[in-house]
Order: structure tokens, then sequence, then C-alpha cells
């Protein structure tokens, strides 16, 4: 599967039902499970490279201050998500994570306190293959690896987040007045 047919699949599975993760989720599976076993097999492996080239500390900063905490599954949550939101929103996120703070439901969240996250986003190569197959998906061969994080810094350190995250910051660490 090519980058771009795995985005158009998550794009078909966005249009209607208002975008709400799960359903996004619920749809791509729909959509997926239709496709050959050896699509759904790159579905998947295609999937691992998106999750592994977003895997940045400065993004995981932002689910952090976005979501009040990110553990490292929070973080795979907060990724799954941010799938849902489609490639534009994901690509623009994952070179500038401090652009998440231009996404109104993102600002929202600053009065709210909504946490993003859509862990069926994740499952979706494994729920097509299993309806399309009633099997298992295969253990992938050629699994990808997450790179190393070795910028870490102290999500908790407000400076630093103003620092590396300004507009985040300002919604999360001073949130704005009601």
């Amino acid at each position: 599967m090519r980058t771009d047919e795995f985005w158009q699949l998550i794009d078909d599975a966005r249009a209607g039902g208002g975008g709400e993760p799960a359903a996004v989720a619920a749809r791509a599976v729909a959509l997926l499970a239709e496709r050959d076993p050896e699509e759904i097999v790159g579905y998947a492996h295609h999937q691992q490279r998106v999750l592994a080239a977003s895997y940045k500390v400065d993004l995981w900063g932002a689910a952090y201050l976005i979501n009040g905490g990110a553990s490292d599954d929070g973080f795979e949550y907060f990724r799954g998500w941010l799938m849902t939101q489609g490639r534009a929103v994901f690509a623009r996120a994952v070179a500038d994570p401090d652009s998440l703070a231009e996404l109104p439901q993102v600002r929202s969240a600053a009065l709210s306190g909504e946490e993003f996250e859509c862990e069926d986003m994740l499952a979706v190569p494994w729920e097509a293959y299993r309806k399309a197959t009633a099997a298992d998906l295969p253990a992938d061969r050629d699994p990808v690896r997450a790179p190393d994080l070795n910028d870490f810094w102290d999500f908790d350190d407000e400076e630093e987040a103003r620092r590396r995250l300004p507009k985040l910051a300002t919604l999360f660490v001073e949130p704005p007045e009601e």
C-alpha cells in the first residue's frame, strides 16, 4: 500500500459521521476489510511507519500538554487520534507539534479539559484482517523500529514548554481565563 492509498482510506473513513475518532476507526476497519488481505498487511506496515515517523519528543510534549499527561500508551493513543484528523493535520503536527494549537478542538480543550486519544485507530489493520479472513494478521517480517528519543525534556518544566511549544504553552501552561 502506498502512502496516498493509506491516507485516502483514512479520508474515506473520515467522510460523514462528524469525524468522531472511534467512528473513523470503525469505518476504516470496514473499508479495509473489503480489500485483499495483502493490502491489509500493507496498511499495517504503513501504519507502523507512520507511527515511527511521529515518535518524536516534541510531539510527545504536545500530547502531554494537551491531555494533561501522556504515558507511553497515552502517546500511542494520541497519535491514533492524530491519524483520525487526516494526512495534512498529521504531517503538520509531526513537522511542527506547536501547530496543534491552531486546531479548534485543541483550543477548546484548553477550557474543557477534553483529551484526545483513539486506541481503536491503532487496531484497524488487525480488526480488518480478522474480519476479512477470520484469522490473525501475520506478524510483520520487517518491523519498523521507533527512533530513539535522545532529546527528552521534562514536560512539566513550564519554561522548557514555553520555549519548545510556545502556542500550546500559552493554552495549557497558562490556561486562558474563562
